[in-house]
């Protein structure tokens, strides 16, 4: 990728979102992007919209993600931590290195948008399913 982030103010419409690559949650789910650095520091944005009971895959974020819920209910889980439910307007922090998934209640759709900002390229890095949710 050698996308980095506009110079100048950039409007992005909605109306262009992709699906999800395969195997980093229980099924695919929408995401457009927003902002696509790829230099160290520079930030990815993306919005997200999930189907009733589609998680992540545990993950990690070199330099951390914050996640804003948008709509629905969605749930949250640090490695070692309870799992929590997250409704609109939500702000969740993950810290660099900390281990977590997220994704939408069985009940629910779930959308949000992340930041997350890019370190050695990397702005996520992909790790074993989620034990004993959907």
């Amino acid at each position: 990728m050698s996308a980095s982030n506009p110079k100048t103010m950039t409007i992005r419409r909605p109306g262009n979102a992709i699906r999800s690559p395969e195997g980093v949650a229980t099924a695919p789910f929408w995401v457009e992007m927003l902002l696509e650095g790829s230099a160290d520091g520079e930030n990815t944005a993306m919005r997200a919209a999930l189907d009733p009971g589609t998680i992540t895959r545990w993950h990690t974020h070199p330099m951390g993600q914050l996640l804003y819920v948008l709509s629905g209910h969605g749930l949250a889980q640090n490695e070692g931590g309870p799992i929590e439910a997250l409704r609109a307007g939500d702000a969740v922090w993950f810290a660099p290195g900390e281990r977590h998934w997220h994704g939408a209640a069985d009940d629910s759709p779930f959308s949000y948008i992340s930041v997350q900002p890019t370190e050695n390229g990397i702005v996520v890095e992909w790790l074993q399913p989620v034990e004993g949710q959907s």
